[in-house]
């Protein structure tokens, strides 16, 4: 199957690192995210010198052109409580490690979740983190917010909160920021893809500058515009619908943007990927 254009999908690292390009060769992907470790634990994996240049190997055999990993789902840079704010940022910056050893070109991170109700301080914490995390490894990967659902007390669910961590983060760190947009918990945030789509990047380069908006997570929501409730949809059958993916596939200023799907696998995760792939080339008008 060719793998010819920026589209790609999650793939799984099962039985080894080495076999994700693969897999996402399999589903005629060239572009591809991973988790480095399992991501709702702790525990990092030793990750060797060897098991890394196969993954290089491989990625390289199979024409990879961009490649990320999503770090854990533990890890909380906004986190008022000092003992999981550093046990996050040494684990965040183990993500990077790992990430550079496998030569991906980002880490993709949640901003998490200000438990005190700080919004503010959160944010603050936030970029520490991730500024900490950049000074400690300068050869490596570039760092993308996740823009998230906003709810409770998650950080990152307006482009105004992505923007203030990208600004605290000091320079020359910040120009290795950017932003990846997941099309769900946009829409679930309340950013109309549908009624408002020139309006969204509009607000985006208002904001933090759309230039930063270097990955698309592409997934439909089964939940309501503004329900703030993050459940992935296939693309064109939630609430969504088709229109807004439409148009994404045909915005020339992100043509060349890596766009990784983060839908439902169901029982047949190649089956489910192929079909979602499939619908958003089939949007292509030219």
């Amino acid at each position: 199957m060719s793998t010819v254009d920026e589209l790609g999908a999650h793939v799984s690292v099962a039985g080894g690192v080495d076999r994700a390009p693969g897999r996402a060769a399999r589903i005629g992907a060239a572009v591809f995210q991973i988790f480095s470790k399992q991501p709702n634990r702790w525990a990092d994996p030793v990750l060797g010198e060897d098991a890394a240049a196969r993954f290089r190997e491989e990625a390289g055999r199979h024409g990879a052109t961009w490649t990320a990993a999503h770090d854990s789902y533990l890890i909380n840079l906004s986190s008022p409580d000092p003992v999981l704010w550093r046990r996050s940022a040494d684990s965040f910056r183990r993500e990077l490690e790992r990430a550079a050893l496998l030569g991906l070109d980002a880490v993709v991170t949640h901003p998490g979740n200000a438990t005190d109700g700080d919004r503010s301080g959160g944010i603050e914490r936030n970029a520490a983190g991730v500024a900490e995390a950049l000074e400690a490894v300068p050869a490596g990967p570039r760092v993308l917010l996740e823009l998230t659902s906003g709810s409770g007390t998650s950080v990152g669910g307006t482009f105004e909160e992505l923007a203030r961590i990208i600004r605290l983060v000091p320079v020359p760190h910040r120009d290795r920021v950017g932003v990846c947009f997941d099309t769900c918990h946009a829409w679930v945030a309340g950013l109309d893809l549908r009624g408002d789509f020139d309006g969204v990047w509009m607000l985006a380069d208002d904001t933090f500058g759309i230039h930063r908006i270097e990955l698309f997570h592409l997934n439909d929501a089964k939940t309501a515009f503004g329900s703030h409730l993050d459940r992935h949809e296939n693309i064109g059958k939630g609430t969504m619908g088709i229109e807004p993916f439409r148009r994404l596939m045909n915005e020339e200023r992100f043509r060349a943007v890596p766009k990784v799907l983060e839908t439902p696998k169901g029982d047949d995760g190649v089956s489910a990927d192929r079909e979602n792939l499939a619908v958003l080339r089939g949007l292509r008008e030219r």
